[in-house]
């Protein structure tokens, strides 16, 4: 989508939250349902509207690459392995 409807869903999250708590104190005045029961469902708006936003905003863009490796020229010349002879006479039992 476009970043105009992702503003629109963006500023709309006010209002929309405002309605939903007028709705539930009108609830709570009328004795339908007792706000200390409803309130959940305010972190349920909250959670739908954060869902929409993810949904319609245009995605974030990738950060730089990162450095290249240094060349294995800038190691050195290989100078090979030291190793030292087995004091220990493969195969030969005694």
């Amino acid at each position: 989508m476009n970043s105009r409807a992702a503003a629109f869903v963006q500023a709309a999250r006010g209002p929309v939250l405002l309605i939903t708590l007028g709705i539930l104190f009108a609830m709570q005045q009328s004795g339908i349902l007792d706000f200390s029961r409803s309130w959940p469902l305010l972190i349920i708006a909250i959670g739908v509207m954060k869902l929409i936003e993810r949904m319609i905003s245009p995605p974030a863009p990738y950060g730089p690459p990162p450095p290249p490796p240094p060349p294995p020229a800038a190691a050195g010349p290989y100078q090979g392995a030291n190793y030292q002879s087995s004091p220990y006479q493969g195969g030969q039992a005694r």
